[in-house]
């Protein structure tokens, strides 16, 4: 069901709009000032904004305007009774979806408005799709380790040096791989992707290479392999470290020769690829425990990019977090939350075991469990709700939270005024008789802390 905000300063006008709207099955917010609507939309998802152009405080051009400057692509139909020709073409460089004139047609008014929400749901669509077809995502990091990477990425790229891509999972070596097909010269040729750890041994080599119709039992009809495939672009060996001894010693030819030959076949078949291999392991030991061959090891190691865990560039957690945290959104179209400062500084502190994977699973869980506003007790909570607070540590208390002495005593001292507040029913010259303090200074820590009495106090 679309969710529609109406802005206006005559509550006789919202009325009369949200019964018509609400009718038509629309959910249906108000703001009587562009003001109090810019604070709706910083918190709450619409298809649709229908909003006056004379109104206090902003008026319908500058709330155009700060939309614009918020980045908030929302379609906005202009209603008002003081239009001419200018003022609906300002709006319309403004972004401004449709212009209707006071008093509307009402008919006009509500294919306007079917057609605002079939363009913002058309518009979130596209840019969700867009990601999820578009398997290039930034590298997205200012740490030293981060930078160093996109260096050595800018000067191998344009070459046909063979590259191997090491890390932990999850680090994003996959992602390293696919910036140097981009930035390379055989950019427009395909990128072929093999996974050798998920391929079965017996199977690999019929992967790689292809196969000829009768060569076993299963092969039905000709195979063409990942290296014909790859022919012209760039071949990604992933996991390269659980590749079998056999199918290395045919990768080993390949890379030499530049030819191959399918299962069951004996021609040879020239191939022109560019090889970059990825692995978690250390290939060194792999080598002398007899696992991998150290003339396969040369090969692909003319240039070798090692991507550090999260853990060792800590600093570009809460940059990586904010931009899952804007995806995330999208994906689930839901507004747009934000974290706090806290909430950040708590994300460096977690142990990132599955790095940037896991890290992207905790911002969703965020997303999904979190208020608005993304806390750092909502991170506590929830970045790692399955692991047990260890029993050596020392429970947090108040103190821990506060770094300076006098951000804790002004803590102390609102809550200290509050609560004695609450226990005279916030009669002020009683409060302050009773805790030995000025009224006109009691005032003034008043709106010193901001203390306001809630109606369920």
């Amino acid at each position: 069901m679309s969710k529609l905000l109406i802005v206006d300063d005559e509550k006789s006008i919202r009325q009369t709009l949200k019964e018509i709207l609400e009718y038509e099955s629309y959910i249906v917010d108000e703001a009587a000032d562009g003001l109090a609507a810019l604070e709706l939309v910083k918190q709450n998802t619409y298809d649709a904004i229908l909003c006056d152009i004379k109104m206090p405080k902003i008026d319908g051009l500058e709330f155009l305007t700060k939309l614009n400057e918020l980045e908030i692509d929302i379609p906005v139909i202009v209603i008002s009774g003081h239009g001419n020709i200018e003022t609906a073409v300002e709006a319309t460089k403004k972004g401004a979806f449709d212009f209707i004139p006071k008093p509307p047609d009402l008919n006009r008014l509500v294919v306007a408005v079917r057609n605002a929400c079939e363009k913002n749901h058309l518009v979130v669509e596209t840019k969700v799709l867009k990601r999820r077809v578009s398997k290039n995502r930034e590298i997205i990091g200012e740490s030293p380790s981060i930078g160093k990477i996109k260096d050595t990425i800018a000067k191998v790229a344009p070459t046909d040096a063979r590259v191997l891509v090491t890390g932990e999972n999850g680090t994003g070596k996959e992602l390293v791989a696919r910036w140097l097909h981009e930035l390379s010269n055989r950019a427009l040729c395909p990128l072929i992707e093999v996974n050798c750890a998920a391929i079965p041994s017996e199977l690999i080599e019929s992967e790689l290479f292809g196969h000829e119709k009768g060569s076993f039992t299963s092969a039905y009809k000709q195979k063409i392999g990942k290296f014909e495939q790859a022919h012209g672009g760039t071949l990604f060996l992933d996991e390269i470290g659980d590749m079998s001894l056999s199918a290395q010693a045919k990768v080993l030819r390949a890379l030499q020769e530049n030819k191959i030959t399918r299962v069951g076949g004996d021609k040879d078949i020239s191939v022109d690829v560019r090889i970059v291999a990825a692995t978690n392991k250390d290939l060194v030991q792999e080598i002398e425990r007899g696992n991998f061959r150290m003339d396969l090891y040369h090969r692909l190691s003319v240039i070798i990019i090692h991507v550090p865990t999260l853990n060792e560039r800590s600093e570009d957690v809460p940059m990586i977090a904010e931009k899952f945290l804007i995806e995330i959104c999208e994906d689930h179209g839901i507004s747009k939350k934000m974290f706090t400062p806290g909430a950040l500084q708590e994300l460096k502190k977690v142990n990132w075991t599955g790095n940037i994977r896991e890290l992207r699973n905790v911002v969703e869980r965020l997303v999904i469990l979190g208020g608005q506003k993304i806390t750092e007790d909502d991170v506590i909570a929830y970045a790692t709700p399955t692991r047990q607070p260890s029993q050596t540590t020392k429970p947090a208390t108040i103190v821990d939270k506060f770094d300076k002495f006098q951000d804790f005593k002004d803590y102390i001292e609102k809550v200290f005024i509050e609560e004695k507040l609450k226990k005279y029913n916030w009669n002020v010259a009683k409060t302050a008789l009773e805790i030995d303090i000025q009224r006109s200074h009691l005032y003034n820590k008043l709106e010193r802390y901001n203390l306001k009495r809630n109606d369920l106090d």
